[in-house]
């Protein structure tokens, strides 16, 4: 046997591949995955986890190789020639034809009926435990609110939202998401932490601020991405991968607490509040120890500790400030420091989308980082990198590389108007479509057309953890289309989206990227284009009104009169300012209302046009 270990992260086409054919195998598929393979690379055995010795009928390991050895020698024509087979199997799978059907605001009702049956509505989120926050799904959600304005929907996602934050899944003390929680009401978390979780629901938080003026979501917004800014930033300004759930050998050590150890750091008598609020009890409820939750609203903790609501939360904020200084003295959890395009493009777009709405210089300039380093580690030749670490970057750029990175740099774009940035987006698209794109299918492969001859050419359609790349291309292209007036960028994302149509709307929460997508492409986006300098204050002001309110479906261009991005961005061209004052336009399929040059102005065209 020659034995090779995988990074899935870094090679997902191998991950899918293989993992397509353990299914069909099987019947079944997970991590850690084994799969026997001859040697031009067809799976021929494959399975997932096998015990170092037989335990409770299950075969192991050893007996497993032994077998597969004996197979080899003894049936090796058989195995090929089942293997040869799988491969024409999963070939013909990864090109099958869905009928198209026609996309309409019926699909995107389907399934959001569809998401809505499998709603918990005693603890939030959907099915049951292990219970992940599926922020694609709840994205959907949201924006099927404003399309509908249906309140019911907005208080799935309200909900939700409001559980997660309040359970153990959400790091009290210094921000951010665990991967998901083990329980179906979001108390005991597997306490890894994956950057693309992190950055999903940043976002997430953030449109539902804007949505709802809810300034709870706002402070997990900010709490999040601060996080990131401190643990999980390089110097060069490339965004990690992940943090361990383990650290001195024990899963969530360095999360959990005890009321001795709380006392110690905040004294009695705060700690009698805080205990309270985060319900810490001697029993605990992870191994003797205790997860910080929010299970009870602050009146009732202020009842219970005779103090006013408002002295109570004061209370809580020192105190999370002093356990945060303490928990620091404690050993890290370990830290995966490889930097990966897809990944970080997904934090770069949670960035570039914060910075303007909150008004965060500090998210700017760490957005402008990360774009700068990735092109500059990360992009050679005109061609993407999968994957850098300690100053060495390699592997080919899968699709998902190309679509998350454009799509970050887009949202960079309507951050800071640098035309840099749009024009590098768009060079990616291009490369999208010019080495990932089957018009036969239609849709967008993994794999670009020069990539290494593997059994299979894999294509995700499935939003999984992370959106599948088809879903993030189609959202860029549609931008793209939008900001350069572009009907070939449209008219792709289109076909996908119409041959997706009759399956995402059966199956939301499998497809809840592609839907917002799709619901960008249904509800006709808005335009906003700025004629001035985006600096000035004329400018600024207007802006302001654009990025303050939740607008999901909407493309936004500034600049000056006479310079190379009003010439080249067509929602920019022939819109002439007014009486030498920046001037906004407001627009649907470039039809536009008439431009304006005051905030009121503006604020009463957006209502309208939102409606």
């Amino acid at each position: 046997f020659v034995s090779i270990k995988v990074d899935r992260e870094e090679r997902p086409d191998l991950d899918g591949i293989y993992m397509d054919a353990v299914q069909t195998m099987t019947g079944q598929g997970g991590w850690p995955m084994t799969v026997f393979l001859t040697p031009d690379g067809k799976p021929f055995y494959g399975g997932t986890y096998y015990p170092p010795e037989d335990r409770q009928g299950r075969p192991g390991f050893p007996k497993i190789l032994r077998a597969i050895a004996e197979a080899y020698r003894e049936q090796r024509a058989e195995l090929e020639q089942g293997a040869t087979e799988l491969q024409a199997h999963l070939s013909r799978i990864s090109t099958v034809e869905i009928p198209p059907d026609e996309l309409s605001e019926q699909t995107l009702d389907a399934a959001l009926a569809q998401l809505s049956q499998n709603y918990d509505t005693r603890h939030g989120g959907f099915g049951g435990a292990p219970k992940f926050p599926q922020p694609m799904a709840l994205d959907f959600a949201l924006r099927s609110y404003k399309r509908t304005g249906d309140l019911q929907t907005l208080d799935i996602v309200s909900h939700t939202l409001d559980e997660m934050s309040a359970g153990g899944i959400y790091d009290h003390l210094g921000g951010g998401f665990s991967r998901y929680s083990v329980d179906d009401r979001w108390l005991v978390p597997h306490f890894e932490k994956m950057l693309y979780d992190n950055a999903q629901l940043a976002r997430l938080y953030l449109a539902a601020w804007q949505a709802t003026g809810n300034a709870h979501y706002r402070q997990i917004t900010e709490q999040t991405l601060d996080y990131i800014r401190r643990e999980m930033t390089a110097p060069e300004g490339g965004f990690y991968s992940t943090q361990d759930a383990d650290s001195e050998g024990e899963e969530g050590r360095f999360y959990v607490w005890t009321p001795t150890e709380i006392r110690d750091v905040l004294g009695a008598e705060d700690a009698a509040v805080f205990n309270q609020y985060y319900h810490v009890t001697e029993g605990g409820n992870f191994e003797g120890r205790n997860i910080l939750s929010v299970p009870r609203a602050v009146d009732v903790v202020a009842t219970v500790t005779a103090k006013e609501p408002g002295e109570v939360m004061e209370i809580v904020t020192r105190c999370l400030e002093a356990l945060y200084d303490a928990r620091e003295m404690r050993v890290h959890p370990g830290r995966d420091e490889k930097v990966l395009t897809a990944w970080n493009g997904l934090m770069l777009r949670a960035f570039a989308d914060a910075a303007p709405a909150l008004g965060r210089a500090d998210y700017l300039e760490t957005a402008i980082q990360n774009a700068e380093f990735v092109l500059s580690k990360l992009k050679q030749d005109g061609r993407l990198l999968r994957t850098y670490k300690d100053g060495h970057a390699k592997l080919n750029g899968y699709l998902e590389d190309y679509a998350f990175y454009a799509d970050g740099l887009l949202a960079l774009y309507e951050a800071t108007f640098d035309l840099r940035w749009l024009q590098e987006a768009r060079a990616l698209a291009d490369t999208m479509l010019e080495r990932f794109w089957a018009p036969d299918l239609p849709g967008f492969y993994d794999t670009s057309t020069d990539h290494e001859q593997l059994f299979n050419r894999p294509r995700s359609l499935y939003d999984n953890a992370i959106p599948s790349g088809n879903s993030v291309a189609c959202e860029a292209l549609l931008r793209l289309g939008a900001l350069y007036a572009d009907v070939r960028y449209q008219e792709v994302a289109a076909s996908v989206l119409a041959r997706m149509a009759p399956v995402m709307a059966e199956h939301p929460t499998a497809f809840g990227r592609l839907l917002c997508a799709a619901d960008f492409l249904v509800t006709t986006p808005l335009e906003v284009a700025i004629i001035g300098d985006p600096q000035a204050d004329d400018a600024r002001s207007l802006l302001s009104e654009v990025y303050s309110r939740y607008v999901p479906n909407r493309v936004l261009a500034a600049a000056p009169e006479g310079t190379e991005a009003s010439d080249e961005v067509a929602l920019l061209t022939r819109r002439p300012q007014v009486q030498g004052r920046a001037t906004a336009y407001v627009c649907h399929r470039y039809v536009c209302q008439p431009p304006v040059t005051h905030s009121q102005d503006l604020i009463e065209q957006l209502e309208r046009a939102t409606a």
